[in-house]
């Protein structure tokens, strides 16, 4: 089995909660950031197989957050999936080209979630 640690970022503790809930029930170790600079702090101090990214946070963007991401991980395999209520079809572009996996539109459940991580 694959690495199962993961990455929960946003700033609302109550999207934090929600999905690292879920996470957990779906057999992950979810760590919680609440903004860009902690997230990245997180990443250089663990492997994270997985990371759900907030887009509109304080501070750094989701979108830099994920640059900056993709620029640490090397050749280890992550996927980041961009966390948002925003799903407009010219958004999505947008998310994939700066390096997004996929995008998981809140608010989540279960079963999206499972079809966006059932292969890692």
């Amino acid at each position: 089995m694959a690495d199962r640690n993961a990455l929960v970022v946003d700033d609302l503790p109550t999207n934090r909660l929600l999905a690292t809930t879920l996470l957990r029930k779906l057999g992950w170790d979810p760590k919680e950031a609440d903004n860009g600079e902690a997230a990245l702090v997180l990443a250089a101090q663990n492997n994270f197989s997985l990371v759900l990214l907030d887009i509109s946070m304080p501070g750094i963007s989701g979108e830099e957050t994920c640059t900056r991401l993709r620029e640490m991980q090397g050749d280890r395999p992550m996927c980041i999936i961009a966390y948002t209520a925003h799903a407009f079809p010219e958004e999505r572009d947008r998310f994939l080209a700066f390096g997004f996996d996929n995008i998981l539109v809140k608010p989540i459940n279960r079963q999206r979630l499972e079809e966006l991580i059932a292969d890692l």
